[in-house]
């Protein structure tokens, strides 16, 4: 517990107003706590749905009054607001707390709580643990940076939560207690945000503080905690595993999951789109088992996983060439895990592109160079893409998705696969990765009529 964030007595405030604000605002109303609420978005002062949200609670829009600011005791804020902006740093300065809503969470919640982040899969993985858990007969609850906010979680009746945890939640948060931490994997991603590797990496870890039960990748160091101390172990991976490892086996013509030696189930038997959704399937397993879990179960609800929309979700063949919606890849190692993943030879046809958000394309190149036919390019990040390139594949430019996806069904042939994976963020023609990915359905349903 935290009593310094649960007394009465200490004066609160909330910095932004998104999901992730007024999900705390809802919680100390709740609580019977009094706060303040805070945006720098002066337009929201006429939003009548959010004043009626906030009926009765001290509001301030627009530019921030620092010194009712400095007044503070305790300061939640958003997740979008970088720890090293000025706003949050003027407010430390004056002995401000400045916390995330997970603080608050695990602070109140009385059952285990399970952390998943890294740099891609988090959200697949978080659902997939909760589909295995509730197959082994537990109450789940799974929020998080996914779906429903943390604090919303806890009115459920339940015997664990999964949360999936970004690294702008991470990076102000404290002690949290996990009852399992899990970091599936780390690569270059909000460098805009983060400036540099280890600062990101250092951010991710943060998830480790406290944690009675790690999980980690075995082929990347980068997920694994630095000391290991007593803290229990559990590790998968995407080869054979040593003695009480979870990683994959060939026997006979198939490849096996497999708890060091013991076959649990072909890989055959998962319905999972991709070699990387296979390695999002160990991490799920591998959780599940760090909460003391039998195999049995556990296995049970690993044939009977659901996947996400927009993240490598099959959406339509015609004419044998697979239509596949990732638009939830939106870091080159997401693309490239996709693009390995979905590859039969070289038989891609990729769209890509997108607000590029600081990063190197090199590796987006490499893995065109080996896995892509045809590379469709959209968004601000076309030209330095391109560039990555360098004429190693072909190479098409358009304005929007349905030209995308025309260019690319003219060259695309049976056997084929039409990806989006942009690589990108969405936000320089799309509201979010949804709408893009949503955009993208759209243009293959009209495409079809005409194939």
């Amino acid at each position: 517990m935290m009593p310094d964030l649960i007394s009465s007595s200490i004066r609160r405030g909330i910095l932004g107003l998104g999901q992730t604000g007024l999900s705390v605002a809802r919680f100390w109303r709740d609580q019977g706590l009094p706060f303040i609420a805070m945006d720098t978005r002066a337009e929201l002062q006429s939003d009548l749905g959010l004043r009626r949200e906030l009926a009765g609670v001290e509001t301030h829009f627009g530019e921030l009054d620092e010194g009712l600011m400095d007044q503070l005791d305790l300061l939640i804020a958003s997740p979008g607001i970088a720890m090293d902006s000025e706003v949050i740093k003027r407010a430390q300065s004056q002995g401000v707390d400045v916390r995330g809503d997970i603080d608050l969470f695990v602070a109140e919640a009385t059952v285990p709580v399970i952390g998943i982040t890294g740099s891609n899969g988090k959200s697949t993985v978080t659902t997939y643990v909760g589909q295995l858990l509730t197959s082994c007969g537990l109450k789940v609850a799974v929020g998080g940076n996914i779906g429903v906010p943390a604090l919303d979680l806890l009115d459920c009746d339940v015997d664990v939560y999964v949360l999936e945890l970004s690294s702008f939640q991470l990076e102000r948060a404290g002690n949290l207690d996990l009852a399992v931490a899990a970091v599936l994997n780390l690569s270059p991603d909000h460098l805009d945000r983060h400036r540099t590797m280890p600062l990101y990496h250092l951010a991710k870890h943060r998830i480790f503080a406290g944690a009675q039960h790690v999980v980690a990748n075995y082929r990347d160091s980068l997920t694994q905690p630095i000391g290991k101390g007593d803290v229990p172990w559990t590790v998968w991976r995407d080869n054979e595993p040593d003695i009480d490892q979870i990683g994959l086996r060939d026997s006979d013509g198939a490849t096996w999951i497999c708890h060091g030696f013991e076959p649990l189930c072909p890989v055959s038997a998962i319905p999972v789109v991709g070699k990387h959704n296979v390695e999002n399937a160990l991490a799920a397993l591998s959780i599940g088992r760090a909460m003391g879990l039998e195999f049995g179960p556990l296995i049970d609800g690993l044939t009977a996983l659901e996947g996400l929309p927009h993240r490598c979700e099959l959406i339509a063949i015609e004419r044998g060439i697979s239509f596949v919606n990732d638009s939830k890849g939106t870091n080159v190692a997401a693309s490239v895990a996709a693009l390995a993943g979905l590859a039969d030879g070289q038989n891609i046809v990729l769209i890509a592109g997108g607000n590029g958000k600081g990063q190197s394309f090199e590796a987006l190149a490499k893995a065109a160079v080996i896995y892509a036919k045809h590379v469709v390019l959209i968004g601000l990040a076309a030209d330095e893409i391109e560039g990555a390139i360098g004429g190693t594949v072909p190479v098409s430019r358009v304005c929007s998705m349905k030209e995308a996806v025309d260019a690319a069904i003219s060259v695309a042939s049976a056997g084929d696969t039409v990806l989006l994976s942009p690589g990108c963020a969405s936000f320089d023609m799309f509201r979010d990765y949804v709408d893009r990915g949503e955009t993208f359905k759209a243009a293959v349903v009209e495409a079809e009529a005409s194939l």
